[in-house]
Formats: structure tokens, sequence, C-alpha cells
């Protein structure tokens, strides 16, 4: 498989190791992806080898030696056993010609035939396989993802989306219940405003909640400081901002709380694989190709859409609705 990146698009594609797992129980998988969710898709229950290829840090230094051997070491991984099928669920030139370097069974590699509605995808990529495979354009991420593998390779998929990911419980236990504000993206106008993370926070630990923040980078941390001051001033308030930690730690430490509320993020869509109690926070029509749907099984998640972003009333009878879902 080949999917470098990014965190939502790897999350969105895991189920696909669970539907060739189900199709061809002796299958060997492998997985093609950028180093930095390499720790993630190593979690995940039937991958054989993730491979990683850092394509981002070697565009910086490409004349350099020591990448020129890096590349070199990764060409004769790819090539070191012939494998039965590569399929380039990506669409971009760039996964299509890692396609390519492998040593694959003639006309077996498979890769998207055509855009689908919002996805990235550049038409290079369609003459660098042997297999180009139309897709349904309006269709979700999830869904593109399985339908591709399963035209490629010659099975049906069926059921619910299964993510995989194994989890090691923290040692730590809490007293309250923990919820997450995934308040961070990278995209600003995907954020939901500070004002309404500290009134939504407020809401929380008057019910007796534990708000935990997560951060990465110096502008989420700095934002997870705002909300943590806010929603401290509510007597009792129990806030903790995480230290930036490393993806496997972070889905440890986010399969430990008992809910999610987090704008649309690879974080948030993480929270999504876990199958937690999600209020997942949208300000652009796009929650029906990305975001947590029924007919995935995921009843107790919701993704809501507002103008310019959704309101906090909305927001917390949403999270209202996904608890009682979960309890039923």
């Amino acid at each position: 498989l080949v999917k470098l990146s990014s965190l939502g698009d790897v999350v969105h594609t895991m189920p696909v190791v669970h539907d060739i797992a189900t199709a061809y129980p002796a299958a060997r998988i492998d997985w093609v992806v950028e180093p930095a969710f390499a720790p993630l898709l190593r979690r995940i229950q039937g991958i054989a080898e993730v491979i990683e290829c850092p394509l981002r840090r070697w565009r910086r230094r490409w004349w350099s030696s020591a990448v020129r051997n890096e590349w070199r070491a990764f060409r004769e991984r790819l090539q070191r056993e012939r494998y039965d099928a590569v399929i380039d669920l990506q669409g971009l030139t760039k996964s299509a010609l890692v396609a390519r370097l492998a040593r694959v069974a003639p006309g077996q590699r498979h890769g998207l035939g055509n855009a689908t509605e919002g996805s990235g995808f550049e038409w290079p990529a369609r003459w660098l396989v042997d297999n180009a495979i139309r897709i349904e354009p309006r269709i979700h991420a999830l869904d593109r993802a399985r339908v591709l593998a399963a035209q490629a390779l010659g099975y049906s998929h069926q059921g619910t989306p299964e993510f995989g990911l194994r989890v090691i419980a923290p040692p730590v236990k809490h007293e309250r219940p923990s919820v997450a504000f995934v308040h961070g993206t990278s995209r600003d106008d995907k954020l939901w405003p500070i004002e309404n993370w500290v009134k939504l926070g407020e809401r929380f630990t008057v019910g007796g909640w534990r708000i935990v923040l997560p951060q990465g980078n110096a502008a989420e941390q700095t934002r997870a400081e705002l909300i943590a001051a806010g929603s401290q001033r509510v007597a009792n308030a129990q806030v903790e901002v995480w230290p930036s930690m490393m993806i496997d730690a972070a889905l440890d430490h986010l399969a430990a709380t008992q809910g999610v509320v987090g704008v649309d993020s690879g974080l948030s869509h993480m929270a999504v694989a876990l199958k937690l109690p999600h209020v997942q926070l949208y300000n652009h029509a796009t929650a029906w190709r990305t975001g947590p749907l029924p007919e995935h099984g995921m009843r107790h998640q919701i993704a809501l859409e507002g103008r310019p972003t959704p309101g906090l009333e909305t927001v917390w009878a949403a999270w209202n609705r996904v608890l009682e879902a979960a309890h039923a």
C-alpha cells in the first residue's frame, strides 16, 4: 500500500488493511508512508512492515550525498521482494512514482483513475500505474480507499470500517472522566474561536469533567494555555495541557479519554478511529466526505457544520446526544 500523507488521509485509509486481511488471511501487507506517521501505522493489526519514505525532507536536500544514499536504500528495499500487487491509494504523482519503483507482478500496479470531489488527484498518476480504477466522484474518503482496494484485488468489502489500532493504556487513572479538546489544525480557516472553547470548558467543568488539551507546536501551545486559563475560572476545575509528544503516544493518551470535541484535523480523525464519543466541528461543507457518518457505524459521533463556525449551543446539544448514543 502507498499512502504517504497527511495524517487525516492516512487514518481514512487504515480500514483497507482489515479489509484485505479479511479477504486474504495469509496476505503480507506492507505500507509506504512519511516517517511522521510511521509510529501510528505500526500500531495497526495486520501490517507486516511500515516502510518510511521521507520525501518532504528529501526534497529540501536532494543534492546531498546523504539523501542520495537514503534514496538508494529506499529503492533497494522496494525491489527486495516481488509483490503480488501494489496499490497507490493517494493518486498523486509522487505516490504513483513510489508505487512504480516497487518490484511487482506484471500488470499489478493499481491506482486511482480519476479525481473524486474535494480530494487531491494528479492526472499523471493514472499513467504511472497499470490499472487506473475509476471511482464514484462523490464519495467519502473512507469509502474511496476501501472501494479502490477491493476493486484492485478482486474482493467485496463489507461491514463498517475497522481501523485495527492497538493502544497502550497509560498507568495513571483519573477520578473524573476526561474530554479532549482538539483545538489545533493545520489551517486557520478550520479553527473554532478560543472564546467558544473557554465557554465549552466551563460547561464541562461544571458537569464534573476533566479537560485535556493536546498541542503540537508553539501556536497550539499558546492557544491551549489560553483555553486552560479561561476554563479554570470555574471552581475545582481540572485542566491539563499535554506536552508535545510522538503520534503513537498521542494515540494512547487520546484513547484514555472518555470523549473528544475537535475541529477537522488529523488528531480528531484519530479519535474517530478510536471510536470515542466525538463531536467534530466543520467550518466548511465538507463533513460528508471526511467526517464520522452513521452508515460507518459512528452513531455516537457527530459532525457539525456551521457558518462561519458551529455555534456553542449547537455543539453542547450535539455532545449530549453523543453521550446518550454512547450509553444506549
